[in-house]
């Protein structure tokens, strides 16, 4: 009797342990987290003066949205995550501000044309195949 309890308990780790993973399952060290944005095409980031704010991007979880500052106009859309670190950004539109000297257009030219991205640390790059970062940010907690 207890080798069959043995046995039936083995089993259900075995197959709790091999469930299905989800988009939020795999990926859960990319959503839900504040992304600083630290180089853009090799070039580092500095705030202009007519900046309010840093340039960042949050991937929410709830219906894969992302919404953030490209520098003058708030950003939003959708993205889709998929395994092997692809990601893609989609219906992407901001507000309609004129803030001249930013790094705005070419910000969201590069989350257009990503790929795939990758993370070591608090540090996310997104890339295109296997070039250097279009774009590299870093995480930000709150104390």
């Amino acid at each position: 009797m207890k080798t069959k309890i043995l046995l039936f308990a083995l089993f259900s780790i075995m197959m709790i342990s091999c469930k299905s993973v989800n988009n939020k399952d795999f990926n859960i060290s990319v959503t839900e987290k504040y992304w600083k944005l630290k180089t853009l095409s090799g070039k580092e980031i500095k705030m202009a003066e007519n900046q309010k704010r840093e340039i960042f991007i949050l991937l929410k979880n709830e219906d894969n949205r992302i919404t953030g500052f490209g520098g003058c106009n708030t950003i939003n859309g959708e993205y889709t995550l998929k395994e092997g670190n692809k990601i893609e950004f989609k219906k992407m539109f901001s507000t309609k501000m004129f803030c001249p000297n930013t790094d705005e257009s070419e910000f969201l030219k590069a989350l257009n044309s990503v790929d795939n991205y990758t993370i070591k640390d608090d540090v996310l790059s997104l890339n295109v195949g296997k070039r250097a970062p279009l774009a590299v940010f870093e995480a930000v907690y709150m104390q």
